[in-house]
């Protein structure tokens, strides 16, 4: 949990000057300065929510994103941004009344600000659109497209469609579309948020209660969660004059970082604990954690930063927003607890051990610095280490085994819960009109000439009429280029035969030489395509980073590579659970409704992977540095793997224990990301924390023996001379020779 003591840091060590000076004078000062600061946090933090978006889920520079580009400029025909869905009380769209309203409706609507192409049933100059009405012509429908990126069309949105739906005369009007989609995920994000943190602070504390024996030691580490929560938002707001951030941003890096808050907190109340036992006074022992245990909490962030930071490789805008709000409210929850927890516990001094209000329910013995249930764990895993090495990774690899079939696609609606606007609305339209947007592939022939061309053009929609998969061809009409609207099978965006025609589509010889296609099955085959590109590079960045990290703490070669080879096998079981459960709807009932579509936004387990990962090294720390303080002065590897694992159990399941309930709070939420979140992240800390660290990292590091702290002699010497001028060695050698 800590680094190698330093024989010369006993209570008359000199400590730095920054870790004294809240021990001495004016201990209060710092706390009502953060108190101040929490408050001007939270007051810059108001409006959030208004200046987030949805959307960013795909990759930019691709071939879609180039038709689509094409599309808007030459054809007008960009992305349908609103949707208005019309229904006639007498049930025909086309008696006189509904016409005539109808008309009225979508004609106020192409007036209004930030709309900029208004498509409906009743054309008012040429007849009817087909497509527009639906098969028993009760129904509608009216389409927009808004201005700006993202954000604005959502604001655009929260504006128009209050005033556009409901009853019209003898319409009534719901809507849907993206825009309408991410003002609804934004509002239930709002609703959820408070109710997870209704959920999750409450039980959080009971967790450390049971744990710390203190009513006032666990609300240490609850109030430092509250404060980086606060912070959590204004960090929030200020990336937004940056760059788009998601709507979902608030709710999951709310919970990351009270999650990470709560997480040093209770690692520095600990350590302090412990400090005060061995016999240190009050300042000492404030001293003492603020020097040692401080740096594991910075290693830590940094681990959990670095992770997030690798994000910023792929080309996918949500990704890129949650990395750099990840890798802030990391760095905040530790700066926080490692600036307030020092004076607090000044002030606190003995009284910390206070209030147990489970003390009747408990036995009358001392609390141990150790936990004998885990002792006794490492001491049976260490004696037959290969057995149960080997069945913990077989077991890892049954949990991992789902994710085999997994499926990926987009996000849509269907993240939404059941009884949303957009929900409601966008399947009555799947369910009634002809109309299939997610069937269609356009090909964009940039080059061809709508009149010179106008033979081959021709003879390429046959060919394109005639490919296996096609339903029917429709061009569209334009001066500049030319465009065909290719409408596929009966099947979603991922299936295989979608995939199929997209490729017959794309091998094809386009008139005038060159053609580009677009379509979601498209989008979503190049967004794959461009994440597997840029897929290693992510890797090797966040393993190299994850390496120098635990390098520079335990100074062995093997060790983070250990550590990041059972990370991977941890996160398959996590990624198992979420193919299980989301994508094959097992378990449908017992998590809550929500919509099972086949298929798992391939942003969820990026971004999972990369959370997981810094929480993972986060206790692969806590453990590695106990180990390595008692072989340090030992040479004994078995008896130090057991005092590691019996010194950290209890504060890795507990501190475990209280981030799941935190992200675990996340699976309350009605939208299907958040809960998948939620879900995944609670499955894989807790997995991490009971049969990584319990049984198979400490079976690793017994059969490895004095091999775990290997290095070269220059690998060997660059550590020694980079921990002594960082001051993470406290005078200690960094491994054995």
């Amino acid at each position: 949990m800590t680094t190698p003591p330093d024989s010369a840091t006993g209570p008359a060590a000199a400590p730095p000057a920054a870790a004294a000076r809240p021990g001495r004078a004016r201990p209060w000062l710092v706390p009502v300065l953060a108190a101040v600061l929490t408050v001007l946090l939270g007051a810059a933090g108001l409006g959030t929510s208004g200046r987030l978006a949805n959307g960013g889920y795909t990759a930019s520079g691709t071939e879609s994103d180039r038709a689509d580009a094409l599309l808007a400029e030459r054809f007008g025909t960009g992305r349908t941004d609103l949707t208005l869905l019309v229904r006639a009380d007498d049930g025909d769209v086309d008696d006189d009344a509904a016409a005539a309203q109808g008309l009225a409706l979508a004609q106020r609507l192409a007036r209004s600000p930030g709309v900029t192409r208004v498509r409906a049933y009743w054309t008012g100059d040429t007849g009817r659109i087909p497509v527009l009405r639906s098969a028993d012509g009760s129904a509608a429908l009216v389409t927009a497209d808004l201005a700006g990126a993202d954000r604005d069309a959502a604001r655009t949105a929260a504006r128009l469609v209050p005033r556009f739906t409901g009853r019209h005369g003898v319409l009534r009007v719901s809507a849907t579309g993206p825009a309408w989609v991410s003002v609804e995920a934004g509002r239930a994000g709002e609703r959820d948020l408070v109710r997870a943190e209704l959920v999750a602070a409450p039980l959080t504390l009971l967790v450390l209660v049971v744990a710390l024996r203190s009513l006032v030691a666990a609300l240490v580490p609850l109030v430092i969660g509250a404060v980086a929560v606060v912070g959590t938002f204004a960090l929030l707001r200020l990336l937004t004059f940056f760059m788009p951030v998601s709507v979902f941003a608030v709710n999951l890096t709310s919970a990351l970082g009270f999650g990470l808050a709560v997480d040093y907190g209770l690692f520095l109340v600990t350590r302090y604990r412990e400090e005060l036992r061995a016999g240190l006074p009050v300042d000492a022992a404030v001293r003492r954690t603020a020097r040692i245990a401080g740096r594991t909490v910075a290693v830590s962030a940094g681990a959990v930063g670095l992770s997030m930071s690798a994000l910023l490789v792929l080309p996918l805008p949500f990704l890129r927003s949650m990395a750099c709000a990840g890798t802030g409210v990391a760095v905040f929850a530790a700066v926080t607890a490692t600036v307030l927890v020092p004076p607090v516990l000044v002030l606190l001094g003995t009284r910390v051990d206070r209030w147990d209000p489970l003390a009747v329910l408990r036995p009358s013995r001392a609390p141990r610095p150790d936990s004998p249930a885990w002792r006794a764990v490492a001491r049976a895993v260490t004696a037959r280490p290969l057995w149960y090495g080997t069945g913990c990774a077989a077991l890892l690899l049954v949990l991992a085994a789902p994710f085999g079939h997994v499926r990926f696609g987009l996000p849509d609606e269907r993240i939404l819960p059941a009884q949303a606007e957009s929900y409601r609305t966008s399947q009555d339209v799947r369910e009634n009109f002809a109309v299939r947007t997610e069937r269609n592939l356009t090909v964009v022939l940039p080059a061809a000439d709508p009149v010179r061309d106008r033979a081959a053009l021709q003879a390429y929609e046959r060919v394109v009429t005639d490919l296996p998969g096609v339903a029917r061809t429709s061009r569209l009409p334009g001066t500049r280029g030319a465009a065909l609207v290719v409408t596929g099978p009966d099947a979603r965006p991922q299936s295989a035969a979608s995939r199929a025609l997209l490729r017959r589509l794309r091998a094809l010889p386009g008139p005038g030489g060159g053609q580009l296609v677009t379509g979601r099955a498209a989008v979503l085959a190049d967004t794959c395509a461009a994440v597997r590109a840029r897929l290693p590079l992510v890797v090797a960045v966040a393993g190299v980073a994850l390496w120098g990290v635990l390098f520079l703490l335990t100074g062995s070669v093997l060790l983070p590579v250990k550590a990041l080879g059972i990370g991977a096998l941890s996160l398959g079981a996590s990624f198992g659970a979420m193919v299980f459960v989301f994508q094959d709807g097992h378990l449908h009932g017992v998590l809550g409704r929500f919509a099972v579509t086949g298929m798992l936004d391939m942003t969820m387990p990026l971004l999972m992977s990369a959370i997981a990962v810094g929480l993972a090294v986060d206790y692969e720390i806590f453990l590695l540095s106990r180990v390595k303080e008692h072989y340090v002065r030992t040479r004994d590897n078995r008896a130090s793997v057991v005092e590691g694992v019996a010194r950290t159990g209890r504060l890795v399941s507990t501190s475990a224990l209280a981030v799941a309930v935190v992200t675990g709070a996340l699976a309350t939420s009605g939208v299907t990301v958040l809960k998948l979140l939620g879900t995944g992240l609670a499955t894989a800390v807790l997995v991490d924390a009971v049969l990584v660290r319990g049984v198979l990292v400490p079976a690793y590091l017994a059969l490895l023996g004095r091999v775990n702290w290997w290095a070269p002699g220059p690998l060997r010497r660059v550590h020694g001379r980079v921990v002594r001028r960082v001051g993470l060695d406290e005078g200690h050698s960094a491994g054995p020779r």
